[in-house]
């Protein structure tokens, strides 16, 4: 068992200002010195910033003893379902996590206000701020760390990864969790076809399922069947967390209960699976909406208004406006003075899906947190009132890049056969100019740059990717639309496709992917060269819709992942080219995929060589020479192609309010490394 670096960082420099913290007046707790970060006293646990509870009071020679948010039973109470609390004792494990604070010892209470665009846009800053996964990443984006597991062990051909629990780790609401809640998450929800038409490519290896074995109720181990070192990197990073309650969601499952369905129906639902659909949504994504909005008519004959949590706070109420939060009486972890976290009471989350409002929102001061969905062109009016508004702008890189994917099984065929000529790729890429769009929408802070897939350059990539068609040279976009057949037949200065009709490119985007400024400019420059666009911004729940049903002409997003997130999941090289929630191309051929050919499209050999490169890229040792091949051809397949255009990579504000203590300088701004999680959001609190 031992940390694991995974990736390299290489970014390019951003303006950055960063608040200087205070420290509060620490309450020492049984003469235990209460460290920090900052004033650390010479205490070097085994992994940075966080200790097991014995290696701490063996480093402190010291016994730690535990204190509790004063209003703990008032907070419990308004958990529907939850019973009286018993003492703060039987709610911690046996093995706490100690978490040393960043600059201070907090002070319980307050409410944490932030703001989302919708129920399940633009969520993931305030998810990230009570995230727990089994493991995490460290701040430095390298080093993974203990969370929800005590600890891991890879056997020596990584087929093997083991997981061991803290004795006497409670769900929110007080009943033990165990490793039969990993293997209920894997077996009866991940692989269950009634729950997931199609397992997650996560929970896959190599594509074929993995098995899961409980060794005892503290450890947990997954057979994979082939290597993937990178299985530990997807616990690190994703909001997908690696455990479900099986003594909540169990008792509707028709699998493990026989009475289910009839439970179900004294309930008011068809079945039990349409309450585990209510439950557990159908999906990975923690934040789909509960049964307070998915049955409102229903949600009081359930037990509780939303599934039990190991994170820092629980949902109480939700509604099309919102959501609120309370603590969770049973978290894990404490710091080093003894006081279990997290220290904010209450989280508040409203939803604003006007661009224009959210910022007003923020300059003035009404939320206490900010990054997701903040563009480089905010920067200037966030700068200019953050003394007035008290509180602090970081301007850190994005690890992504603005992509755009041509729909290539479009279901117009004229348009199909032109957008699948790569010629036609090629002239929309140099017809581009990044280096003006740098400097109109990004104030020449960003770096013109090719899609490459891998964000953070490893060795393998070869420079001139980086730059492949990505000059600006309107001439040679204009001889490769001739050179294809498309011409301006009635003289309106725009091309017709090449049965005659029309080409107008319609460029859908939301501002949570893509900045207007950018997307309008990048109309322009098509529209030079005779491609004529229709530029709308639309919301992002509209925005995906059209994008996944394969009315998209041109698909648009923030998009890459560095190397330690693709050693764990393959979704950005195989058909639709990534999730749900950011940019999904070619459609058709993912449903080819998903079919075995049954329907769809099949996609071009150069397609089908990349979805079995990066099984093999998984299952090689990182930096050897067959590791090195793979992934230099998966990158040449990706960008030789075109399969998307890269536009400017640039830095964004990450806001918060000076108020919240213990917040630092971040590496990145990025949903790659979830945002806030590897920063401990559950040490911040407010200082009001």
């Amino acid at each position: 068992m031992k940390s694991i670096k995974f990736g390299r960082l290489a970014y390019a420099g951003a303006a950055l200002m960063v608040l200087q913290i205070g420290i509060a007046n620490p309450v020492l707790a049984a003469g235990c010195p209460a460290i920090t970060v900052a004033k650390d006293m010479g205490f070097k646990g085994k992994y940075p910033q966080q200790f097991d509870l014995a290696e701490f009071e063996r480093l402190a020679g010291c016994k730690l003893t535990f204190s509790e948010n004063p209003d703990i039973g008032k907070l419990n109470s308004r958990i529907r379902g939850n019973p009286d609390l018993p003492p703060l004792a039987e709610r911690l494990p046996e093995e706490p996590l100690v978490v040393a604070p960043y600059d201070s010892i907090g002070k319980y209470g307050g409410t944490f206000d932030m703001m989302s665009n919708a129920t399940e846009a633009g969520t993931s800053d305030f998810l990230a701020v009570r995230h727990v996964n089994l493991v995490r990443y460290s701040d430095d984006l390298q080093t993974i760390v203990p969370n929800v597991a005590k600890g891991w062990e890879f056997n020596d051909d990584f087929t093997q990864l083991t997981f061991f629990l803290r004795k006497g780790h409670k769900w929110s609401d007080g009943h033990p969790f165990t490793a039969e809640d990993v293997k209920y998450w894997y077996k009866n929800l991940s692989l269950n076809p009634k729950v997931y038409e199609k397992p997650k490519n996560y929970v896959l290896v190599a594509d074929k399922p993995m098995t899961v074995d409980v060794l005892d109720p503290q450890t947990v181990r997954f057979n994979l069947p082939a290597p993937k070192p990178g299985l530990l990197v997807h616990f690190a990073n994703s909001y997908a967390q690696g455990f479900q309650p099986k003594h909540f969601l169990g008792k509707w499952d028709p699998e493990l209960n026989s009475d289910a369905d009839k439970m179900a129906k004294a309930a008011g639902f068809e079945n039990g699976l349409e309450v585990l659909s209510n439950y557990y949504g159908n999906s990975d994504w923690t934040d789909t909406p509960t049964p307070m909005l998915r049955s409102p008519d229903k949600a009081a004959n359930l037990p509780a208004d939303t599934v039990p949590t190991l994170e820092s706070h629980i949902l109480i109420s939700e509604s099309t406006e919102g959501r609120h939060l309370v603590a969770n009486p049973y978290f894990f972890q404490v710091d080093t003075a003894g006081n279990q976290l997290p220290y904010i009471s209450e989280q508040d989350e409203i939803f604003v899906n006007e661009d224009e409002v959210r910022l007003l929102k923020l300059v003035n001061a009404e939320v206490d947190f900010k990054a997701q969905s903040l563009q480089l062109s905010t920067a200037p009016l966030l700068l200019d009132n953050q003394e007035k508004g008290n509180y602090t702008v970081q301007l850190r890189p994005e690890v992504t890049i603005a992509s755009f994917g041509i729909n290539m099984t479009h279901e117009n065929l004229e348009k199909r056969k032109v957008f699948s000529d790569l010629r036609f790729r090629q002239a929309l890429s140099i017809a581009m100019n990044r280096n003006e769009m740098n400097e109109v929408a990004f104030f020449g802070m960003g770096e013109p740059k090719q899609y490459v897939g891998f964000t953070d350059s490893p060795p393998f990539v070869d420079d001139k990717w980086k730059q492949y068609y990505a000059q600006y040279d309107p001439k040679l976009a204009n001889k490769l639309l001739d050179e294809m057949g498309l011409k301006d037949v009635d003289g309106d200065g725009f091309r017709e496709l090449l049965n005659g009709d029309k080409l107008v490119m319609n460029l859908q985007f939301a501002v949570q992917g893509a900045p207007a400024a950018m997307v309008e400019l990048i109309g322009q420059q098509w529209g030079a060269v005779g491609v004529q666009t229709t530029v709308k911004e639309v919301t992002p729940d509209e925005y995906r819709s059209a994008q996944s049903s394969n009315k998209l002409d041109i698909t648009n997003w923030r998009n890459g992942q560095p190397l330690s997130i693709v050693l764990g999941t393959n979704q950005i090289w195989v058909p639709p080219y990534h999730d749900y929630f950011t940019v999904r191309t070619n459609m058709l051929w993912a449903e080819w995929v998903d079919s075995n050919g049954a329907s769809g499209v099949e996609p071009p050999d150069y397609a089908k060589q990349m979805m079995k490169d990066i099984n093999a890229f998984q299952s090689a040792p990182v930096g050897t020479p067959e590791s090195d091949k793979l992934g230099a051809r998966l990158v040449k397949n990706l960008v030789e192609n075109l399969l998307f255009i890269g536009t400017v990579q640039v830095p964004a504000p990450i806001y918060h309010r000076n108020v919240v203590k213990n917040v630092v300088e971040y590496k990145t701004h990025s949903f790659e490394y979830y945002r806030s999680y590897p920063y401990r959001p559950t040490q911040w609190w407010l200082d009001e």
